[in-house]
């Protein structure tokens, strides 16, 4: 499982970066520096913030023995998922709809990071 949470994370970060980097240069053609620029930096920086943090629970885990860390990790997936992944829909198809989702991410975050601050207390 650890294992799994570091190559989630490490995935997630190397596609923050490459995605970063398609936005600041593959995509100046399409996105002028308006708020859809902002918000696929916004995706990009929080896709890589929880990266680490997956990478973090991956090898925390290893030292806590504790369900918390394993569902902080999942949350943390979910949010990269939900939360990235639906500001990534909502730039590149102009569906506004997609940010619906958005929040539901932004929970999953939260409630990961509550988890993991439990599992780590529990030790």
């Amino acid at each position: 499982m650890n294992k799994r949470f570091i190559l989630f994370g490490a995935i997630f970060a190397a596609l923050g970066v490459a995605l970063g980097a398609f936005g600041a240069h593959g995509l100046e053609e399409f996105l002028t520096k308006t708020q859809r620029a902002d918000v696929f930096e916004t995706a990009v920086r929080y896709q890589l913030y929880h990266a680490f943090a997956l990478l973090f629970v991956g090898i925390l885990a290893d030292r806590i023995k504790s369900n918390l860390l394993k569902y902080a990790g999942y949350l943390f997936t979910a949010g990269i998922l939900l939360f990235s992944g639906s500001l990534y829909l909502l730039v590149g198809t102009q569906i506004t709809r997609f940010g619906m989702i958005t929040p539901l991410g932004g929970l999953a975050f939260i409630v990961g990071w509550g988890l993991l601050a439990a599992g780590a207390l529990r030790d």
